[in-house]
């Protein structure tokens, strides 16, 4: 009957105690990047930011005693490989996941982590689209989406080039570079409906020749114009119009241009608009004193031989929003390990701070991030172009409202509107 009585009493008490979290040896986290192909610009130094990161926590005692282990997936070995070692990894046992920098994987990564029930921190995409046409519970944006930093780009332009009457744009024959200038032709006609679109070019994706664009540009002489392109593509088209002499006779409004600065050298001349994707500038004028700051920019370069790109500062973010989280749900359950839908939670309202400045979870899962823009300058201080005359937008201010759709809000805004953003300005 003692025997009975026990064996009843142990079957009672574990429902109970499955309600308490069970620490975990270790914090198995995947992340998502490009490790080979084109966009590997962007993905090595942010999983090589990652490993510093997370190897100075883990020295300080992980989160909440316990030590992050990363792995990574390589976006560039396409989606059907990406997806099934997505899948993989969280049916393997990942507390979390970070995924992606292609918006098109992005896209398909969301709904997949919210069947799967973890956790995913997106990290670095930038399709507006993924909050606007979904609702997510396990999902979040750890940084801005397009619609501020193209928005945040049209509000520089009109602040340091009010007069101008003419722009062209050449943008990768591809969802980001349509989207992306959708937004700004919706923001710019809205805010200075006078501008005349005088070109509108999009070159395939990874083209190797602009000289057609640019010979076309020579001709129409527009006083702006805008490429959103990144990577290998904006690289090639700045030093094909650099040797023309495109770049002397219109301004060059380039918002992904921040990653390519130490690339091109001595190419990109002075006088051209240049964005960050966010407040990420390894000389950040709020935060470049900062101890911490200044170990990590040193640590970076040791490691890479490199200075750390926007791609840096958007994982510092997503990493940052991950302890934050944990540590906000353990204080909440007073000290204990906590469920998975108890972090979730956390998140709601979370503020946390990676390199730049904090950054906010806005009740849809969309973070809301500052964006810092400044003029190119070559000072003879790097062997590459600098930043000048930067400013940095208030975020909020710059993104949709929630439940509101992109390109139709920025459409609606007036002229008077560029005046209510917030914007801190600096000389350098």
């Amino acid at each position: 009957m003692r025997k009975f009585l026990l064996t009843t009493a142990a079957i009672l008490a574990a429902p109970i105690a499955a309600l308490a979290a069970e620490k975990p040896a270790e914090l198995k986290v995947g992340v998502t990047t490009f490790l080979t192909g084109p966009a590997s610009v962007f993905g090595v130094p942010a999983r090589d930011a990652a490993e510093i990161i997370v190897g100075k926590l883990n020295a300080e005692g992980g989160i909440g005693g316990v030590p992050v282990a990363l792995s990574f997936i390589d976006e560039g070995a396409g989606a059907e490989a990406l997806t099934t070692e997505f899948r993989r990894q969280v049916e393997g046992g990942a507390h979390a996941m970070m995924g992606a920098i292609s918006s098109g994987n992005c896209q398909t990564l969301a709904p997949l982590a919210e069947d799967l029930k973890v956790l995913n921190l997106m990290w670095d995409c930038g399709t507006q689209q993924i909050f606007e046409k979904n609702d997510y519970k396990y999902v979040f944006r750890t940084q801005a989406n397009a619609t501020p930093e193209m928005l945040a780009t049209v509000l520089y332009l009109l602040k340091v080039k009010p007069d101008f009457k003419t722009i062209a744009v050449v943008n990768q024959d591809y969802a980001w570079g349509r989207d992306s200038w959708q937004i700004f032709s919706a923001a710019l006609k809205a805010l200075k409906p006078d501008v005349e679109v005088v070109g509108e070019f999009f070159p395939k994706f990874g083209a190797a020749d602009f000289s057609t664009e640019i010979s076309r540009l020579q001709a129409m002489q527009p006083d702006v114009i805008l490429s959103t392109s990144w990577g290998g593509d904006l690289d090639t088209f700045i030093q094909q119009a650099a040797q023309r002499g495109l770049m002397n006779t219109s301004t060059f409004v380039i918002p992904l241009a921040e990653s390519s600065l130490e690339r091109l050298g001595s190419t990109l001349p002075a006088g051209h608009i240049v964005g960050a994707r966010g407040d990420h500038y390894f000389l950040h004028p709020d935060r470049r004193d900062d101890a911490d700051f200044k170990e990590f920019m040193a640590a970076f370069e040791e490691k890479t031989g490199a200075h750390a790109i926007y791609p840096v500062f958007h994982m510092s973010q997503a990493l940052a929003a991950l302890k934050a989280a944990y540590e906000k749900a353990i204080a909440a359950k007073g000290g204990e390990w906590p469920e998975e839908d108890e972090v979730i939670a956390a998140f709601e309202g979370l503020t946390f701070q990676g390199l730049g400045r904090e950054v906010t979870i806005r009740e849809d899962n969309q973070g809301i991030e500052a964006q810092l823009l400044g003029m190119s300058v070559q000072s003879g201080e790097y062997p590459f172009a600098t930043l000048e005359n930067i400013m940095i937008f208030d975020g909020a201010a710059l993104t949709t409202p929630v439940g509101q759709e992109s390109v139709e809000w920025v459409s609606k805004l007036t002229p008077e509107y560029a005046a209510s953003v917030k914007v801190d300005s600096y000389e350098k």
